[in-house]
């Protein structure tokens, strides 16, 4: 065995700018990659909820309070777990505030960017496990491509590896952020070595998270915040090897990254809810201007639309929601026909109060005569389209078919 025959023979290039000036403007690529997912994870969620009877345009009110949530959580997280950058010997409180330096801890992300999700809900009306659930791939579609911009930082990246996708990083300048060391002849310099590209690992896990919850929440319809808590547990047991494989400055307890024990409970956690929870997926009805089935999107529902509204014309936002079943929702969408109350009554277009699902606090009941057919209950109805073994929990309310609070969160 000779010298040159333990010299790689491919490697993955880095590149050696991360910040182009557009003027007196830097444009960072990590900030890029993070819009960029973030439009996507938009993308995704808006089409899962419509497929559920929000309305169109919902998820931009949800973002406005969602993104800049989970950017201060993701701020917060960062400088409570790396603390001495900022209040040790020598560090700059101020600098907590200085987010495009870098920064953002994707545990916070997540934990802010769901208050802000759930503060949004609440105003629409929409249940909280609802909005979670539509969210669920597209959350690690927009961590997949974020992590592109650890990539451009040349950061993040694990120990020596001989393998041939081992990963060339350049010694950045602390002087010029966003920018490589140079030697004289004004070369980019590298690190020596090659070293595992743990961003690039985790960038292919949650692209394979994100397949994996869209085939099984299409498979089993998951519901009541099942789907998100699928992506948790995916997520989180792909984080804890990766973390565990990475070299960057981290504090630890007991020795482990302190990362790779947020990952652990943060997936029994999740492991605990999924396994606890049961119920069907829920889909909804507006109440209130909006209570006419709008033009459809492509789904595994049979949808048509029936609102003959005028050409041009903007449908008005509903005043709130009611939770209803899949049999109930695809009757409404065929018929144009709003859902029965438990009384048989017609349903009540009184606008929503309190936290704005006044409107979900009155069950669906049982499905129109002319969805019924004077046979089967809504029960039996349900599994035949997809409920599975999961509708037999729940309340007897839930069971039935009918609707719960709108603002209940299982």
């Amino acid at each position: 065995m000779t010298l040159a025959s333990l010299t790689p023979q491919a490697a993955l290039p880095s590149p050696s700018t991360a910040v182009w000036q557009l003027g007196p403007v830097p444009i960072r690529a990590y900030a890029l990659c993070i819009i960029v997912g973030i439009v996507v994870a938009c993308w995704v969620t808006e089409r899962r909820l419509r497929q559920r009877g929000v309305a169109p345009g919902a998820v931009l009110d949800i973002a406005v309070w969602a993104v800049p949530a989970g950017i201060i959580g993701a701020r917060i997280y960062h400088v409570i777990t790396s603390p001495e950058k900022y209040f040790g010997t020598g560090g700059d409180p101020l600098k907590a505030f200085a987010i495009w330096e870098g920064g953002l801890g994707i545990w916070g992300a997540v934990a802010g960017g769901a208050v802000g999700a759930w503060l949004a809900a609440r105003q629409l009306g929409i249940p909280f496990a609802v909005v979670a659930d539509a969210l669920a791939p597209g959350l690690p579609l927009a961590q997949a491509i974020g992590r592109l911009g650890n990539w451009f930082n040349n950061e993040l990246y694990g120990g020596r590896t001989s393998l041939p996708w081992g990963l060339e990083i350049h010694r950045m300048d602390p002087d010029n952020p966003g920018h490589a060391l140079k030697d004289d002849a004004g070369q980019p310099i590298l690190e020596p070595g090659l070293y595992h590209p743990t961003f690039a690992y985790e960038l292919l896990w949650n692209l394979g998270v994100a397949a994996l919850v869209f085939a099984l929440d299409r498979k089993l319809r998951l519901g009541r915040g099942r789907a998100f808590a699928l992506y948790v547990m995916g997520y989180t047991a792909g984080r804890f090897w990766i973390e565990l494989m990475r070299t960057d400055e981290a504090n630890t307890i007991l020795g482990v990254r302190l990362n790779v024990w947020t990952a652990g409970l943060v997936f029994l956690g999740a492991l605990v809810y999924f396994v606890r929870v049961r119920g069907p997926r829920e889909y909804l009805v507006p109440v209130g201007a909006a209570a006419t089935p709008g033009p459809a999107v492509d789904s595994d529902l049979s949808q048509v639309d029936l609102s003959a509204r005028e050409a041009g014309s903007r449908p008005a936002a509903p005043e709130g929601y009611r939770v209803v079943s899949e049999e109930q929702y695809r009757h409404w969408r065929e018929t144009g026909e709003t859902p029965a109350e438990p009384d048989g009554e017609a349903p009540s277009d009184a606008p929503p109060t309190g936290d704005g699902v006044a409107a979900g606090q009155a069950g669906a009941g049982t499905a129109p005569e002319s969805a019924r057919d004077g046979a089967a209950s809504a029960e039996p109805a349900a599994a035949d389209h997809g409920a599975g073994p999961d509708a037999a929990g729940g309340t007897p309310e839930d069971r039935a078919g009918g609707t719960r609070p709108a603002d209940r969160d299982s």
